[in-house]
């Protein structure tokens, strides 16, 4: 569409002319649910209040749609053909108040954009969601879209009369008859809020109601209605007890530290299907992907991670939902606190109290990954348009974002950090902030200069590395330790940093590798000597972050690496642990630690491993190490001794842990030897047995993924498993396992349907990519490397973004890891100037991890030839 890309310099103009007092949205899905062909649209009706600055201009709505019936401006009738493109509609001659009405035929999507509709398989019901993020409530009503006009929402819904319907607001009254089979749901007006955070959600949802109370400090009794939501399918494997737990602690620990009264009334929270993220904000109304009701056993971490997400969400509330950024430059004033306050609530308010050990471990890779990528960016970003907006929803504006504000904790003080956030939310309710305004109250919490913390941390990318440098005495004790400072020649900003220093040592042989000693230090320039550790003895290991209070990548001393090599089980310390095997992946990571070093110290040390989390995350490197990182002649005997270690681990795991079930997840993914794969099959059928671990039906989906990929489990074979397990869930595993097959005439079937159709849903796209993308046999991938940049620029321009998005990142050829690849990859980006920005940028961010790939490749080569 002509001017679906909106861009800053636009949405600063409409900004500046106009003021939005109130939206009425009308929708009819009465069609969602009727006999005969799947129903492609349905009625949405909007009414938009506002004001213009300058009576006489002209401006434009929002709108994505098949089809616009009418368009009222002041009650003058325009020629609906001639003023809408099919994303806007032209609007002139406005007056100093106006009245739009706008009356479209909405399409319903299958891409989880706008207004998602899902058919369960299971019992033919029909579900309703919307999501978005960042600009897709135009696919569902007229607005103007950009988060700094905000407006009133009242929302009106006609649906089938057995139905639930949601929206921000809560319900006015009981629904209304609207004919034989249907009603119409009210709800009341919202506060101000952004159109990207408005929401709906309708279906015969399976319902569960609690309530959260609280006396605020002036003596008023706040009561939070809270709702939890999932398809009927899933009710039975639904723990909303759970789900409320976590909330009201959420609720608890916010009201503790913000001192702002939960602003939107009640507080539902819809598990969806076909969901493309993870979670979404709207206030009232908070969706989630259905996969965090867990079908089977899973390890803590998994609810961990759920709960991290429902307090990252609740966290938006205030950070985001009630004070908004003016545009999406500044994402991260939301993003970036909802992802720091998701750990910092975690730890002090629920039972996942080592939750900084799971973000030091695993949201900081997101986050180094990122912001070593050509596309990296600084904190507050510099976003042209909605299509730079989509993509940077990434680990800088998020992970590093976060890893930043905890700096700022340790740099400023807790208790003003929080007394910021308060002044915050009280000078800027309901209202669009940018970068400069909680500066402002910063400054005045904590009487720091925020100015240069700001340019080091925000306004610049790329990630300093730190090492150590020790000289000692004859005593064998520490004359001076300095920290070295560096940073990639891309982005040579040396940061302040305030790190502590530890330094761990046996007491005994074969004891516990202990810390002896500890200093807090800032760390300036290239080179900071930490005084406070002159004439300590000499440890054995140095580490650099201890605590994990700044952003950096960590590096060892030659002595430190030996000892880890050796001892890194014998680290007590949870914490430091993790920081520990991140800091080796991303040795791995940069071709300074050959593959199979890493490999090795998997073998050896991740089964002692006691953080489920931090074993989860090295047993993802470990895949990811295997699968890129090492020699293509040592990948087939690297992979039988993983394969062999996480066979033995899971024999030993404690019956029924959640260790055994990691290990068994893990040696799935490896089992490639004949025996490794009857193993396998025995475990599906019955005619083998581990003691304690229950193979469930996702286990099972895991296994037979396996099995199909490597030739063994046929079409009949997953026919049948689906005839277990015929549920949404089961379709998506049956695709993908459909996919892994290792047939040539398979991966044509699945190129075609993702790539040539768009027939598939989001959820099924991303089933029959992973399936397809497996690395059992790359021999079958290899001639869809030149078909792939042949492409990827009609998939970009007839495809929605979220599935586009998902083809160009899951089907490049990174499996094909040769120098030819990334010659063609430079070459398409060098004969494509002209392509979007945001499909180079995919492009150019998938050519570099393969460049990298190459480079520990060489790595670990190296280390066999020696």
């Amino acid at each position: 569409m002509p001017g679906e890309n909106l861009t800053r310099e636009e949405a600063r103009e409409r900004a500046r002319l106009l003021t939005v007092d109130a939206y009425d949205v009308a929708l009819d899905l009465r069609s969602a649910p009727g006999p005969g062909p799947e129903p492609r649209t349905f009625r949405s009706v909007t009414t938009i209040r506002f004001r213009c600055a300058e009576p006489g201009a002209a401006t434009f709505a929002d709108l994505l749609a098949p089809a616009v019936t009418s368009v009222v401006l002041n009650g003058r009738e325009l020629d609906a053909k001639a003023v809408f493109d099919g994303s806007r509609i032209a609007l002139d001659g406005l007056a100093a108040e106006n009245v739009l009405v706008v009356d479209a035929e909405c399409a319903y999507s299958r891409t989880g954009e706008g207004m998602h509709r899902f058919v369960d398989p299971e019992d033919g019901e029909v579900y309703l969601y919307t999501q978005y993020e960042p600009a897709d409530a135009r696919r569902v009503f007229a607005n103007f879209e950009q988060p700094d006009l905000k407006a009133p929402f009242t929302f009106s819904v006609t649906a089938p009369a057995d139905w639930t319907v949601l929206s921000n607001g809560e319900q006015d009254g009981e629904p209304e008859k609207a004919d034989v089979s249907s009603a119409t749901w009210r709800f009341v007006p919202t506060r101000p809020i952004s159109t990207y955070i408005t929401a709906v959600v309708a279906g015969p949802y399976h319902v569960v109601r609690d309530h959260y109370s609280r006396t605020l400090e002036d003596g008023t009794v706040l009561d939070v209605p809270l709702g939890a939501l999932c398809r009927k399918g899933l009710a039975r494997h639904f723990d909303a007890d759970d789900i409320f737990t976590v909330t009201k602690q959420g609720l608890d620990f916010f009201h503790d530290h913000f001192d702002y009264p939960y602003p939107f009334g009640k507080y539902d929270q819809a598990f969806v299907p076909e969901y493309n993220i993870g979670a979404m904000e709207n206030p009232g109304c908070v969706t989630f992907r259905e996969e965090f009701v867990f079908r089977g056993k899973v390890t803590r971490s998994s609810y961990e991670r759920r709960a991290n997400v429902i307090l990252h969400e609740m966290a938006h509330m205030w950070f985001g939902d009630l004070v908004t950024m003016q545009w999406w430059d500044d994402l991260w004033l939301k993003e970036s606190f909802a992802d720091f306050m998701g750990s910092f609530s975690q730890v002090e308010a629920t039972r996942f109290d080592n939750a900084w050990i799971t973000f030091a471990n695993n949201r900081k890779a997101w986050a180094y990954r990122a912001d070593q990528l050509p596309s990296t960016h600084p904190v507050t970003a510099d976003i042209h348009d909605l299509e730079d907006a989509k993509l940077n929803f990434d680990g800088i504006t998020y992970a590093k974002g976060a890893s930043v504000l905890k700096q700022l904790v340790a740099y400023v003080g807790r208790d003003a950090f929080l007394e910021g956030a308060r002044r915050y939310f009280k000078r800027h309710a309901y209202g669009n902030t940018r970068l400069a305004d909680l500066l402002e109250v910063l400054e005045e919490t904590s009487g720091r200069d925020m100015a240069a913390w700001s340019r080091s941390w925000l306004q610049t990318a790329g990630v300093n590395s730190l090492t150590p440098l020790a000289t000692y005495d004859a005593a064998d004790r520490i004359t001076e330790l300095a920290v070295l400072q560096e940073a990639p020649e891309a982005h040579p900003e040396l940061r302040p940093h305030r790190v502590a220093v530890g330094l761990y040592r046996r007491r005994e042989a074969g004891g516990a590798l202990e810390r002896y000693a500890r200093a807090e230090v800032d760390v300036a320039g290239p080179r900071t000597v930490v005084a406070e550790l002159a004439g300590a003895e000499r440890p054995e290991l140095i580490l650099v972050n201890d605590d994990d209070l700044t952003y950096c990548k960590i590096r060892f001393d030659e002595g430190s690496l030996d000892t880890l090599r050796e001892h890194l089980g014998d680290l007590t310390d949870p914490l430091a642990r993790a920081l520990c095997w991140s800091a080796l992946w991303n040795l791995t990571r940069d071709g300074l630690l050959p593959a199979r070093d890493y490999l090795g110290l998997v073998r050896r040390f991740a089964g002692a491993e006691t953080d489920i989390g931090v074993l989860q995350m090295v047993q993802a490197w470990a895949t990811s190490a295997l699968t890129y990182y090492a020699a293509p002649a040592s990948r087939e005997p690297a992979g039988r001794e993983l394969a062999g270690s996480a066979l033995s681990e899971l024999r030993q795991a404690e019956p029924g842990s959640g260790h055994q079930l990691a290990w068994a997840r893990f040696f799935a993914q490896l089992a490639a030897t004949e025996a490794d794969l009857q193993l396998l099959g025995g475990l599906l059928d019955g005619t083998a047995r581990i003691d304690g671990l229950d193979v469930d039906q996702e286990l099972r989906w895991a296994f037979l993924g396996t099995l199909a990929a490597r030739g063994t489990a046929d079409e009949a074979a997953i026919a049948a498993e689906l005839a277990r397990d015929n549920t949404a869930s089961g379709r998506r595993h049956q695709v993908r396992c459909l996919a892994a097959r290792p047939d040539a005439e398979v991966k044509a079937a699945a190129w075609a349907e993702v790539v040539e159709s768009d027939t598939l849903s989001n959820a099924l796209v991303e089933a029959t990519i992973t399936g397809w993308a497996r690395p059992d046999r790359r021999d079958l991938l290899a001639p869809y490397a030149e078909r792939y940049f042949e492409a990827i620029e009609r998939v970009w321009r007839e495809r929605s973004i979220e599935i586009a998005m998902a083809i160009v990142r899951g089907l490049f050829p990174a499996l094909q890891d040769d120098v030819s690849t990334l010659k063609a990859a430079d070459a398409w980006l060098a004969g494509h100037e002209d392509a979007a920005p945001a499909l180079r940028r995919l492009v150019a961010e998938a050519r570099d991890d393969l460049a990298r790939a190459l480079r520990a490749q060489e790595c670990d080569a190296g280390a066999a030839a020696r």
